[in-house]
């Protein structure tokens, strides 16, 4: 089983990983071509292609410029380590033990604009840049054409490795769209997390997020394999519906 979520906005390498483990991420020279082009990239343009402000656009034009190879412990961290965001608040690494990091390491990917696939402990310097970046070279149209094939066969070769072929999505549509699902060789299995809110439920971008966090949590404690064993997720109140659910999205539902 192999599950996926998206990486956040929002970076900490300020604060130390309590861990020393670490791995080199599979695509650096795919991440090193496109650093290349984004150091090329002027603040002004930054901000206008990413559409943040004057402020963050002059912070990530020196992450582009400092970026370097290789990475090691004191330019880089571990990438589940260094992400923050209501998905990373839900997964709370920062009470994993080394059993919930040795078990997310080989089944947890998260999907990336700049490092395609990361597995948990793969080093990252700071970046943004979001896969579904207006981004356009002469080299390639977008991200989604830049990656191509590349990160399905990665997730492939994960699932290959493992003993049963499921896929759990809990990936942002922008993100899971760079997966070219036909190819993926497992059965796709996509969680939705619906909280009641007047008077109906409903998708809450917030909520849902932060539930992809515990859900990812709740499979690396327990070690699940079996996608019916995701239906005994209730963490924060959730609860599983068998009602709202279909085919191979399972909803789950709070309030």
């Amino acid at each position: 089983m192999i599950l996926l979520i998206s990486p956040a906005k929002t970076l900490d390498f300020k604060q130390k990983a309590n861990t020393a483990i670490h791995s080199e991420n599979a695509f650096l020279p795919e991440a090193e071509k496109l650093i290349k082009k984004l150091k090329q990239i002027k603040e002004a343009e930054l901000s206008e292609l990413m559409g943040i402000s004057q402020k963050l656009a002059q912070l990530n034009f020196k992450h582009f410029q400092n970026w370097s190879i290789p990475f090691n412990e004191n330019n880089a961290k571990q990438a589940v380590f260094a992400f923050k965001g209501e998905v990373y608040r839900g997964l709370n690494v920062e009470t994993f033990s080394e059993k919930n990091l040795l078990f997310a390491q080989e089944h947890l990917r998260i999907l990336s604009g700049l490092y395609g696939v990361l597995r948990p402990l793969d080093l990252i310097q700071p970046y943004r840049l979001e896969m579904g970046t207006l981004w356009k070279t002469k080299n390639f149209g977008n991200l989604y054409a830049y990656w191509g094939e590349k990160l399905t066969k990665n997730i492939n070769d994960a699932l290959a490795a493992q003993k049963n072929n499921f896929l759990i999505n809990l990936a942002s549509n922008e993100y899971f769209k760079a997966i070219n699902t036909k190819k993926i060789k497992a059965e796709i299995i996509s969680p939705v997390f619906k909280d009641f809110s007047h008077g109906e439920y409903k998708i809450i971008s917030v909520f849902a997020k932060k539930a992809r966090g515990l859900m990812s949590r709740f499979i690396i404690d327990h070690e699940i394999q079996k996608p019916d064993e995701l239906k005994l997720f209730n963490s924060e109140g959730y609860y599983f519906s068998e009602a709202e659910s279909k085919n191979n999205q399972l909803v789950f539902l709070r309030g």
